[in-house]
């Protein structure tokens, strides 16, 4: 998936949102709530979290009540986001970096939850070997995702119209499956959810994907502004999915995955190595 995704038009979009990302990400919140509660599969307690793709910090005060003495630190790219959280999530670090080049050691943390990071990442197999790299062993790694038909709909309509990507490539379980593997965890459990969101106007729904940083990212994007015509057409196409109730389906597949660092990849904690601290691991970003 390398190069399939403009970061840059993705870090600018997510800052836009943070000042509305709460208000507005209902969905964000209801998905973390739902990987969180899969916490209760992972028989560890532990020290050290990294919440990966922090946003505002909602994740991190769950983590925070569910585990009172572990330290918690978040990494996102979006720095908008971070300021909120450091705001939202106060005790705990906050860094602005690259899930793709953790600014961690080597097997120094526990457990890593990431919720609805890894749909809007260029390369997902480097970022799941970097999560491998900074987890001790034993230790988990937790995460939500979205599968190919997140939006089935909207892809549809658009395909009556131009051969353009309108919606973001999202990697199906298999794939995500396979990246795990080859990044070297054991016993990865991954499976699949679907939800279905209703709307009376479809503009509502695309609004508040935007104004949730949702935007369309893929190199592959019409460069230019929609017209009227195109707009027209695809929302009539779209119109064809209206249920008897009168609303219109958005559809959401989520996949979620949990997999353990298992033994065998570089050096473990033990045999002369330092366990160092969250707070000294982390340079805390100044706001």
């Amino acid at each position: 998936m390398i190069a399939y995704l403009d970061q840059n038009r993705i870090r600018r979009a997510f800052n836009r949102a943070a000042a509305c990302f709460d208000e507005r990400d209902f969905l964000n919140h209801e998905i973390r709530q739902r990987l969180a509660d899969r916490l209760e599969l992972i028989a560890i307690e532990p020290k050290t979290i990294l919440d990966l793709g922090a946003s505002t910090g909602d994740a991190a005060a769950a983590l925070q009540v569910r585990y009172p003495s572990a330290q918690i630190a978040g990494i996102d790219s979006a720095l908008q986001m971070l300021r909120l959280r450091s705001q939202n999530a106060t005790g705990t670090a906050s860094l602005c970096a690259d899930a793709g080049a953790l600014p961690l050691r080597n097997a120094s943390v526990d457990l890593v939850f990431s919720n609805l990071m890894f749909p809007f990442c260029a390369d997902p197999m480097r970022v799941f070997a970097e999560v491998r790299r900074v987890l001790k062993h034993p230790g988990a790694m937790l995460f939500s995702s979205l599968g190919p038909d997140t939006l089935i709909e909207l892809q549809q309509a658009w395909r009556e119209v131009d051969d353009y990507h309108h919606v973001l490539p999202f990697m199906d379980m298999h794939d995500l499956g396979d990246a795990i593997v080859n990044a070297g965890f054991a016993e990865p459990v991954l499976d699949t959810e679907v939800l279905t969101i209703t709307y009376r106007d479809l503009r509502r729904g695309l609004d508040d994907l935007r104004d949730a940083g949702s935007i369309n990212a893929s190199v592959g994007r019409n460069p230019g502004l929609t017209g009227k015509d195109a707009w027209r057409r695809m929302t009539a196409a779209y119109e064809k999915n209206r249920a008897d109730d009168g609303r219109l389906p958005v559809t959401i597949e989520l996949v979620y995955g949990v997999a353990w660092a298992g033994a065998g990849y570089g050096r473990e904690p033990g045999d002369g190595d330092v366990e160092i601290p969250v707070e000294q691991i982390l340079r805390r970003t100044r706001f």
